[in-house]
């Protein structure tokens, strides 16, 4: 089996790979309200090629493969595109990441095509703030398709929770709780400085102090063990909880030295950091005839260049710019 390995000794076998810029919400810590810049549909990566990179990088050691967006289920063929990277040889893991407005509908289809694990991004419980947050009165299509999430067998269901002082705060008490009612996975994220969102570092809530919040209101939380599919974030349990919940920290504790994970943009290019905006371009190869081999060596060179961490400076890390709609979060 081939292994991706940087300079600095780390495997790199995980692929975030963004379908569309296009959203259904408005989220105002990700978009403006309105004029939005979109990519033209010409400049987004066709499901061919897309499926042509899942084939390469997987050759080259890519194992795992989540898809993200903008939001990934307002393409169209969604599922298909599932289907067809679950059976490419060498992927073990496909995955989506999705603000759940759709997922009622397409929860059984995806399960069918064989995706294993869903991320649901939702930053509050309350309808009214959710209406707010999002610039759209969708909090109950949403919670409708965590249910059938877990009603149709996704093991886990994860709910990623942007955690902002004096945004939601007062909410994290409600979330944890969660994981004593329901078999969900509760994901604390602390608010990263992407693209135009606004980002002020006296709005981030560190996960030190969610998790002393949570373990005020709770008890001491029982550390829950890594498993292979794991990502950047640790993780427990309530007692007696039917889920878990988990905190990742990439400004107060950054994982930087076990990264695994390259991007590919809603456009085609190779990002091998979050923070870095140093990109490859994949689809000028794609477009231009460019065999397999000629990908993978774009693949090596961008991995190369990957960094060993510039968000190591805790809160004085630098601003993205791109935003995270098309890097693919």
């Amino acid at each position: 089996m081939k292994l991706l390995v940087d300079q600095y000794n780390r495997e790199v076998n995980y692929l975030r790979l963004s379908v569309t810029d296009r959203c259904n919400l408005r989220c105002r810590y990700c978009r403006p309200e309105e004029g939005i810049e979109l990519l033209p549909q010409r400049e987004i990566l066709t499901f061919e090629e897309i499926l042509r990179v899942v084939k390469v990088f997987a050759s080259q050691g890519i194992r795992k493969v989540r898809l993200t967006g903008g939001e990934p289920l307002v393409r169209r063929g969604i599922v298909e595109l599932v289907r067809d990277i679950v059976a490419t040889q060498g992927v073990m893991d496909v995955s989506l990441t999705t603000n759940g407005v759709l997922l009622a509908e397409y929860a059984r289809p995806l399960k069918e095509a064989g995706l294993r694990r869903i991320n649901v991004s939702l930053d509050t419980l309350r309808p009214e703030r959710f209406a707010h947050i999002t610039r759209r009165d969708r909090f109950g299509q949403v919670w409708k398709g965590i249910e059938e999430a877990l009603r149709v067998g996704f093991a886990p269901v994860k709910l990623n929770v942007v955690a902002l002082r004096g945004f939601n705060d007062d909410e994290i008490e409600d979330f944890a709780r969660l994981s004593l009612q329901y078999p969900l996975h509760i994901r604390f994220i602390e608010f990263m400085p992407v693209g135009e969102n606004n980002w002020r570092k006296e709005d981030v809530l560190s996960c030190d102090e969610i998790k002393g919040r949570v373990e005020a209101a709770f008890g001491e939380l029982v550390p829950l063990p890594r498993g292979d599919m794991d990502g950047p974030a640790r993780r427990f349990r309530i007692r007696g909880s039917k889920g878990e919940v988990g905190f990742i920290s990439p400004l107060t504790a950054h994982f930087c030295s076990s990264c695994n994970r390259l991007r590919v943009t809603a456009d085609g290019k190779i990002r091998t950091c979050l923070f870095s905006d140093d990109e490859m371009d994949l689809k000028g190869l794609l477009r231009s005839g460019a065999s397999d081999d000629a990908l993978a060596g774009a693949l090596r060179e961008a991995l190369a260049r990957k960094p060993e961490g510039p968000c190591r400076d805790g809160f004085r890390m630098r601003k993205c710019q791109r935003g995270m709609a098309t890097i693919g979060g």
